[in-house]
């Protein structure tokens, strides 16, 4: 299935940190990301596999007791239950996909 960008669909998560939904299927969830500088995610986790890349911008990410300043191009994988976060330095873009299938973060009515 083909999925058309557009600029419809964002939620904001946290202050400053809008996602999308931008395509999925039965295993995977791929999802856009626009973060403002100087926005914070705090350490979470949940039970997902989670690889992004950053597109665009700069964000450093809290894992394992480390951090690591990332930029464009640099991508990570963090493990189904491993702690993480982001500090965002730079108005930001990234593209992450999950797996299994984020149903959360699904689109209303999907």
């Amino acid at each position: 299935m083909i999925y058309q960008s557009n600029e419809d669909g964002y939620r904001e998560m946290v202050p400053g940190i809008r996602m999308k939904t931008v395509c999925y299927g039965a295993n995977t969830h791929m999802i856009h990301l626009k973060l403002d500088a100087g926005s914070v995610l705090p350490l979470h986790s949940h039970p997902h596999e989670q690889t992004g890349m950053l597109l665009s911008g700069r964000v450093t990410f809290m894992a394992e007791d480390q951090e690591y300043d990332t930029r464009p191009g640099d991508s990570w994988c963090f493990p189904g239950g491993q702690p993480h976060g982001v500090q965002v330095i730079e108005d930001s873009v990234i593209v992450e996909v999950f797996s299994p299938l984020r149903e959360e973060y699904l689109p209303q009515g999907d």
